[in-house]
């Protein structure tokens, strides 16, 4: 019997550390070119950084190719394609409570149904702006010289040009990596439910081994999580088929908006880089809804 044990032990020994070994290189997928079957490169930088109107940060991001699309995602992702983007600036964090604030101040917008001024300026002012309709988003983009990211925009700023499948590479998420949905449901609190625009990388790099924490290719927070967030483009589960290789702008017409990025009460499937989702223009205020925020582009003059 002693000698079946000493037989057996080392080969489940083995098999332990060959299994650790395998989720080890699974956590590290995003930051392996073997774990990238396209062969494709990430984005270089340092990326030049400006202050919009608002006082928020954007990144540019630079003219080029990048890959859209998952082949291997649901038929609204498909196919993958190549598309061209002129260069563009777009905000690093989502636009926050407390510059959604001072928008409304200033033009006296009707505020979304559940906004809150206290928490707006004080236990929530970095959180993001939630629960607003798509022409309020647009309207706080367009006052202060800016504009909604096109799809196309946002999935470059948060995919880079090496087709990895969360902003931060291939790694799954986990609870410190996205704000996203656990299976709990219940009472929504801005300042508890919501993560700060500029939270979620301390730590990472030790922890899972990501160098730079969350963030995009680009340096942008938040791009998977948190809040999902309003593109400019009409939305049509078919578009891919047919879009321009270059600058897609999205339908000319349609009922529904697109949604991207997934939300604090979305599933980790619904964070990929591709998953594209979709709601009427004023789906938050009328449903009370607290997941949909933005943040804002710009053209690149130079």
């Amino acid at each position: 019997m002693e000698q079946e044990e000493r037989r057996v032990l080392p080969i489940y020994w083995g098999m332990v550390l060959g299994l650790v070994a395998i989720g080890i290189g699974c956590l590290l997928a995003g930051e392996t070119s073997a774990a990238n079957p396209k062969k494709l490169k990430p984005p270089k930088g340092p990326f030049k950084t400006i202050t919009g109107k608002d006082g928020a940060p954007m990144i540019k991001i630079p003219a080029g190719e990048f890959l859209m699309g998952d082949n291997q995602g649901p038929r609204n992702e498909r196919p993958e394609h190549i598309v061209w983007l002129d260069s563009y600036y777009i905000d690093q964090f989502e636009v926050t409570m407390e510059r959604y604030q001072k928008f409304l101040d200033e033009t006296n917008h009707e505020p979304p149904p559940l906004w809150d001024d206290y928490a707006a300026l004080e236990e929530a002012r970095d959180r993001p702006a939630v629960g607003m309709a798509w022409g309020s988003a647009k309207a706080y983009c367009e006052h202060y010289g800016k504009r909604l990211p096109t799809e196309a925009e946002w999935e470059k700023a948060a995919r880079g040009t090496d087709g990895r499948r969360y902003p931060w590479g291939y790694m799954q998420p986990f609870v410190d990596i996205a704000r996203y949905n656990l299976g709990t449901t219940g009472w929504v609190s801005y300042a508890i439910t919501l993560a700060p625009v500029t939270s979620g990388v301390t730590g990472m790099s030790i922890r899972h081994g990501l160098k730079g924490g969350t963030k995009s290719p680009y340096g942008l927070y938040h791009m998977a999580g948190n809040a999902a967030e309003w593109v400019a483009d009409w939305y049509d589960p078919t578009y891919y088929a047919r879009s321009p290789k270059k600058n897609p702008k999205g339908p000319e017409t349609g009922e529904r908006k697109v949604v991207r990025g997934g939300s604090w009460e979305d599933p980790p499937k619904r964070l990929r880089v591709t998953a594209r989702s979709s709601a009427e223009p004023d789906f938050p205020i009328e449903a009370n809804d607290l997941t949909i925020g933005f943040r804002c582009a710009m053209d690149a003059k130079d």
